[in-house]
């Protein structure tokens, strides 16, 4: 049974879809099932895996609605390796019309059920807001994985986004927890950015991911190319790093019994 894990970070720019998306493709590598669920409209983890979301018949906006299943809007990223549950600008749409329906905040929970078996991953990329579209995501996952840089705001952020994930805890999801802290676009040689990885540390202890993502302009270019980071230059150290976290987290999770829904 698939383990679901948001990627979420209510800061924008942290690094969720190149998170989400060199995750996925670094697990399809070491032999996992994986699918990634776009949430966000810009459909940026979509073209980032080589799916055109412009020509997308099906989308998440059609599952959430209910008017297809995942297998059915899915599509298949052949050079990465995962499945892509994608997602254009007519998500935007959901918003306004999730609010008037029933089980607005559990309607992903209810389309992944039926897919359950058929994976061994789903990464949801969440938008960087707390909207109806995250609480879908929320409300669906296991876990929460959480990109972030070493910076003094991003120590701001973090603190907004554990209360949000205590509050869905106490109130939609008792399963949800934080798998963990990643570390993005990290350069070592800014004091600034090793005292503030040392706080985390520090304070959040073994719920901070021993790998760390490095400043890497290759893990930047991919998308432009429609690819991970992971595929495009599996040389460059992103791509190595990324493919380690993949080891790191199917290592961390080999443990666990995998949660059904």
């Amino acid at each position: 049974m698939a383990r679901i894990f948001c990627i979420a970070n209510q800061k924008g720019g942290v690094g969720k879809t190149t998170t989400t998306v060199n995750l996925a493709a670094g697990l399809s590598q070491i032999g996992k099932r994986v699918l990634v669920v776009d949430l966000d409209p810009q459909g940026n983890a979509t073209m980032g895996s080589g799916v055109d979301k412009r020509a997308l018949e099906l989308t998440v906006y059609d599952v959430l609605l209910e008017n297809a299943s995942v297998a059915e809007a899915h599509q298949r990223s052949a050079k990465a390796g995962y499945d892509v549950l994608g997602a254009n600008r007519e998500l935007a749409g959901a918003e306004v019309e999730l609010v008037e329906l029933e089980r607005r905040n559990e309607r992903l929970k209810g389309a992944l059920r039926a897919v359950q078996a058929d994976y061994d991953f789903v990464l949801i990329d969440c938008p960087p807001s707390l909207s109806l579209l995250t609480l879908n995501g929320l409300c669906s996952a296991h876990g929460v994985i959480v990109p972030m840089q070493c910076e003094y705001f991003a120590l701001e952020g973090l603190s907004d986004l554990v209360n949000t994930i205590k509050q869905v805890h106490a109130n939609l999801n008792p399963a949800l927890e934080i798998i963990g802290l990643l570390r993005v676009m990290f350069d070592p040689r800014i004091t600034l950015q090793q005292q503030v990885s040392e706080q985390l540390k520090a304070h959040f202890g073994d719920k901070v991911f021993d790998t760390v993502i490095p400043r890497n302009v290759r893990l930047a270019e991919a998308p432009s190319y429609g690819l991970p980071g992971v595929v495009f230059d599996p040389a460059s150290k992103g791509a190595q790093a990324f493919v380690e976290f993949a080891h790191e987290m199917s290592k961390r999770l080999g443990a666990h019994p995998a949660i059904v829904a």
